[in-house]
């Protein structure tokens, strides 16, 4: 476009303009949103506990993913599927208690057995690859040890219960180090030899018909295992006290005040060559009160001839040869007889004298 002036030699020529365009920076690219998924848990195994058997039942979609496994990827300890479940794609195992490599733990009121069913998912094909993991899951069955039953089949008796559950139920036993005046517990282990160490054995009755402790054997070693070399055996015979004849000390039982407590004294001693520790193993039996004292249950110490804590001297005519293994007067058939054991005497040297150092520990009971 040209404009004219009223000058012929003057113009402007106008021209269309120029636009320019800036180019932006690109914008920022965002990962698109991912979240990694939780497996969940599925609900694919059921257990039965029975009283002997137990029943388990496995989903063959064991993960809860779609895919059903092979019934011989898939074991109960060492045991196969029992049967196969088509309507509910399931797997049946079933087994005895004590079978497909199951464990027993027990505790005070209570037996467990464990099982374990595991998978171990093999290569697809001929090819090397999986598309599962390995599972293992732990099946517990729970028992209690005691129960309490009645039935109305059963005629009554009039016995009493004590006496009738004295022979099923188990006994605590203990022995423990007493004072001088035989009334407390020693707090102090510790013996110069040439003292008397006290000892104190008891019976806890609960529901039991009155009871009667003795102490059938106490053998004297330096490790805590009875069957080794020096080995001391001061007491033994079915309650017959042989420190007094063998070494001509003092030790003895001290008259019987209570059935369920018997205390003795044994001079203290060691061993020669030996000054690590003494350890002390006595095995306990509990009797019937009421039954008569006997050759296999008694406490005979040795003075002058032998004398027993209750007075039924005529009972320790045996010690000197052999007084038996057992009695009908035991509250089981084999002998109601626990192991206690006294842990870690140590002995220690102190000025010029020998020290005995006594540490006992809780009772064992077999």
């Amino acid at each position: 476009m040209c404009i004219k002036g009223s000058s012929q030699s003057n113009s402007i020529h106008l021209r269309r303009p120029h636009f320019f365009q800036f180019i932006n920076s690109k914008e920022p690219k965002y990962p698109p949103h991912f979240e990694l998924k939780s497996p969940t848990t599925p609900n694919s195994v059921t257990a039965i506990c029975g009283d002997n058997t137990v029943q388990v039942e496995v989903k063959k979609d064991l993960l809860g993913i779609g895919k059903l496994v092979q019934p011989t990827d898939l074991l109960l300890g060492d045991c196969s599927a029992t049967r196969e479940d088509p309507e509910s794609q399931s797997l049946i195992f079933e087994s005895e208690l004590h079978g497909c490599g199951s464990q027993l733990l027990m505790s005070d009121d209570s037996f467990v057995y464990i099982f374990t069913l595991t998978y171990t998912p093999r290569p697809m094909g001929d090819s090397p690859i999986i598309r599962m993991t390995d599972v293992s899951v732990t099946i517990q069955c729970h028992y209690q040890r005691k129960h309490d039953v009645s039935s109305g089949h059963l005629k009554p008796t009039w016995t009493p219960f004590s006496a009738n559950m004295a022979a099923e139920e188990s006994l605590h036993f203990s022995l423990t180090l007493i004072t001088d005046d035989l009334q407390h517990t020693r707090a102090s282990p510790e013996f110069l030899l040439g003292d008397m160490m006290k000892l104190e054995a008891t019976v806890k009755q609960f529901h039991h018909a009155p009871l009667r402790v003795t102490v059938d054997s106490c053998v004297a070693t330096v490790v805590p295992i009875v069957d080794t070399v020096p080995r001391y055996t001061f007491l033994g015979n079915n309650g017959c006290l042989f420190d007094s004849q063998l070494t001509g000390s003092s030790s003895q039982f001290l008259p019987r005040t209570q059935d369920d407590k018997l205390q003795f004294e044994v001079e203290a001693f060691r061993f020669q060559q030996e000054n690590t520790g003494i350890y002390i193993t006595c095995s306990l039996r509990a009797t019937a009160a009421d039954s008569p004292v006997d050759p296999t249950n008694k406490a005979c110490s040795f003075s002058n001839g032998w004398r027993e804590a209750s007075g039924r001297h005529h009972t320790c005519s045996c010690c000197d040869t052999d007084c038996g293994t057992g009695s009908k007067n035991d509250l089981t058939g084999s002998g109601i007889s626990r192991s206690t054991d006294i842990h870690h005497c140590i002995v220690k040297w102190s000025l010029m004298d020998w020290v005995v150092s006594l540490s006992l520990s809780d009772p064992l009971n077999i």
